[in-house]
């Protein structure tokens, strides 16, 4: 613990925002990063707890007070390789988690929490323009092939980790480029590109081979993989998007997130968006459907568009503004979160059932609501219309698309329909076949996919050797 006192001394101070007006015309990241001094002070803050409860809020339990005092004592390479023990892609999390490890933290009991997550992301971005981020190439080959299927956070951080056993790894991947959510789900302006392909460089020179435009269980036989491979890792995510099946469905102008999404994903790296119909937000007025950090991206993406409104509906009720710590801590709180994106402008509105889409020549321009109670029962005389020339599903996932893959392979599936695998040895019911990331465990964190590709390596690289050195 450098600073005994530094929780005392120093205020909590985060990174900040470029103005809005500014940020929404570009697709460019536009949080300022704190300057050293600043970040090592808020560093100093850690109070070293006797029991921290950061390391369970974290999903990869990253060794926060260790690499918050190397950061605070000027260690900031042996703070990289600290960090990097746990977390392949802090650069990721850094960026785009919402730092379950803050709300844990015992300052968090005030409100004010260490700044872990902007730590985080100052150690990994120091130590790749200082160059310390290299390829871990093992020179000694395990003379074993093991195919991942889905290049995802949970792929990329299976792959890195066998790749540096020494296993022959292949990672299949059905779009044109790297990244699954991270690259096609996420828009630019929360993170770039660029932090993939500089992570897929890497990669390469450690021995991953990437194989793209591979659709397994589509375009390759995913029998092929199981006869061929050594081991076989599905990482292929939770796909299958929430429908909203109520009448005036059928309408155009009504998207799933995930069509939306990857389209302007694709525009900013120039990338063909193919035969697909163009799904754009410039001059419309936008409803979107579902109040989780996807409804948050269409928000952000559909202003840089240029839309007229964006109205954001969610069904559940409006979370207090701050939670019962007593209740909560260091649980993730339910309380109601404002991202950057609504801040840019758009309006919220809770407890609302969508009722019906209505529209003009086949295209929908009217959205038929009304307000729920407590039970989510409608409350008569509460019914409204919003103009909608554009309604974006934002509702999440349910499961893994099971045609394809999935189905050919015959694996057994848990009551949730995703794929049945544990989290000791993640093996599927099909030898040789392991599951991990939301394909095995349902839409969740970019953070909980790293975490299962890291564990899924180990129980790979223990059964094809008999041991491992691999962390869990």
């Amino acid at each position: 613990m450098g600073k005994v006192t530094g929780f005392l001394e120093v205020d909590r101070q985060d990174r900040r925002y470029a103005p809005a007006g500014d940020r929404i015309r570009h697709y460019r990241e536009f949080v300022i990063p704190l300057s050293e001094e600043s970040t090592r002070n808020q560093a100093s803050r850690c109070m070293n707890c006797g029991i921290p409860f950061c390391h369970t809020g974290c999903p990869v339990n990253n060794q926060i007070p260790d690499w918050n005092d190397l950061v605070y004592q000027g260690n900031w390479e042996e703070a990289s390789q600290n960090l990097h023990s746990t977390n392949n892609f802090p650069e990721f999390t850094g960026r785009v988690c919402p730092a379950p490890c803050e709300a844990s933290c015992t300052l968090n009991i005030e409100d004010t929490p260490v700044t872990i997550k902007t730590i985080e992301c100052a150690i990994v971005d120091r130590a790749w323009n200082a160059g310390w981020i290299k390829p871990e190439v093992k020179s000694k080959k395990t003379g074993k092939a093991v195919a991942i299927v889905g290049s995802g956070p949970a792929g990329l951080a299976a792959a890195q980790q066998l790749a540096r056993v020494g296993h022959d790894v292949h990672v299949y991947e059905k779009f044109a480029k790297a990244g699954g959510l991270l690259r096609y789900g996420i828009p630019d302006f929360k993170m770039e590109k660029r932090l993939i392909d500089r992570r897929i460089s890497q990669m390469e020179a450690e021995g991953v081979s990437f194989r793209y435009n591979e659709h397994v269980g589509v375009t390759t036989p995913v029998d092929r993989l199981v006869a061929d491979y050594d081991a076989v890792v599905l990482t292929g995510g939770s796909e299958q998007p929430r429908d909203l099946p109520i009448p005036g469905r059928a309408l155009d102008g009504i998207h799933f997130a995930m069509d939306f999404l990857p389209q302007q994903n694709r525009r900013v790296s120039s990338e063909s968006i193919g035969t697909n119909e163009p799904i754009l937000a410039g001059g419309k007025h936008v409803v979107v459907i579902g109040g989780g950090d996807t409804g948050s991206d269409c928000i952000g993406t559909s202003v840089r568009q240029g839309a007229v409104s964006v109205t954001q509906l969610e069904i559940m009720p409006k979370p207090p503004e701050k939670e019962n710590k007593g209740l909560s801590w260091p649980l993730w709180p339910l309380k109601l979160r404002t991202s950057s994106s609504h801040e840019e402008g758009a309006e919220r509105d809770f407890a609302v059932l969508s009722t019906e889409f209505t529209g003009v020549n086949g295209k929908v321009n009217k959205l038929r609501c009304v307000r729920v109670d407590a039970k989510m029962q409608p409350i008569p005389g509460s019914e409204f219309d919003l103009r909608a020339d554009l309604v974006l599903l934002a509702m999440g996932f349910v499961n893994p698309v099971y045609e394809g893959m999935l189905e050919s392979l015959g694996v057994t599936l848990d009551p949730r329909k995703n794929v049945l695998a544990n989290q000791t040895d993640y093996k599927t019911s099909v030898d040789k076949v392991y599951a991990a990331g939301d394909m095995r465990r349902g839409q969740s964190l970019v953070v909980w996919a790293i975490r299962e590709g890291r564990q899924a390596a180990h129980a790979v690289d223990k059964d094809l050797m008999g041991t491992t050195t691999l962390p869990r």
